[in-house]
């Protein structure tokens, strides 16, 4: 088994995913990306990384890489950063975790290449490649609700074995998501470290079922926080009057996908100040429209006061 390059940090909690936000021509906005992890701390967040919401797959290579750079010099000793590194062949995955690695990142996370539909085996030599080569825990993404293939539980259950808990942790994002969930608990017998990324909407199922941490977008991370804190503490109460009102703000962003995620982060992003702009990367095939933009609004009220009354 390949020894970790250095002790496993605690990846655990809530683990926000960075947007990346642009200048109208096109290139990142480094001010608006400090802002957004600066708020992301202050207002409770355990850590932070990238991810499909970060608009990874839209990004130059060479993006990729100063985007990661950037995120590891924004950590300033706060909470763990880890860096999506999935990509269309293992080579570039390799590229992005060791560019991971030098920006100071605690974790990779990646998902299958998304064009080739593998066979197990070689499905599970991909990772296995990335976990040999980059000296960081590796954060296995199934991605296959809206992206990419479904990772077998066989595959997941072979590289926990070959490699360790350590060194493999997963966020299965496969549906139906918490019985794919509990399937990876039990047949793993409660060795692999679970992270949920739907964005809240299964956050409550999902603790119930013994996750380490959940991985939201930043557009309602103080309600996250506030969600996480009232499981931790068990109070019923706050669990679903907060819930209820997430799950009714991601039921508009599911709509369209990737895309409707991405709309609407934004939208709130730029709207709460912390973007500069709205501008996500073309192509996208769906915007928001004034009817669901005025929704929004009504809903981020209550949320707002839900937050409020459990903060």
């Amino acid at each position: 088994m390949p020894p970790l390059a250095r002790k496993l940090p605690s990846i655990a909690g809530v683990l926000p995913i960075a947007h990346t936000p642009f200048h109208d021509d096109d290139s990142i906005d480094e001010d608006s990306l400090a802002r957004e992890i600066d708020w992301a701390f202050a207002h409770g967040a355990n850590g932070f990384g990238t991810g499909m919401v970060s608009e990874l797959l839209r990004l130059t290579a060479d993006e990729r890489i100063h985007l990661t750079r950037l995120l590891g010099s924004l950590k300033r000793g706060r909470g763990v950063f880890f860096a999506g590194i999935g990509a269309e062949s293992t080579a570039q995955a390799v590229i992005y975790g060791r560019a991971a690695e030098d920006a100071g990142a605690d974790a990779v996370m990646a998902i299958p290449p998304t064009t080739t539909a593998l066979p197990d085996a070689a499905l599970a030599e991909y990772f296995a490649t990335i976990a040999t080569q980059v000296g960081l825990p590796l954060i296995v993404q199934d991605a296959s609700s809206y992206v990419g293939r479904e990772i077998p539980l066989s595959v997941s259950i072979r590289l926990l074995d070959e490699f360790g808990p350590d060194k493999i942790l997963f966020k299965p994002e496969a549906n139906p998501l918490g019985p794919n969930l509990s399937l990876l608990r039990d047949g793993t017998k409660r060795r692999a470290r679970i992270y949920e990324g739907s964005g809240g909407i299964a956050l409550v199922d999902s603790y119930r079922r013994g996750i380490a941490g959940t991985m939201p977008g930043m557009e309602f991370l103080p309600a996250i926080v506030a969600l996480w804190r009232a499981l931790e503490r068990q109070d019923e109460d706050a669990i679903y009057k907060l819930s209820l009102q997430i799950c009714a703000l991601v039921s508009l962003q599911l709509q369209a996908g990737l895309d409707g995620f991405l709309a609407v982060e934004k939208h709130l992003l730029h709207r709460q100040g912390i973007f500069s702009t709205d501008r996500r990367r073309k192509p996208y095939k769906w915007s928001l429209d004034p009817e669901t933009s005025a929704e929004l609004d009504r809903l981020m009220e209550r949320l707002n006061l839900a937050v409020a009354e459990f903060t």
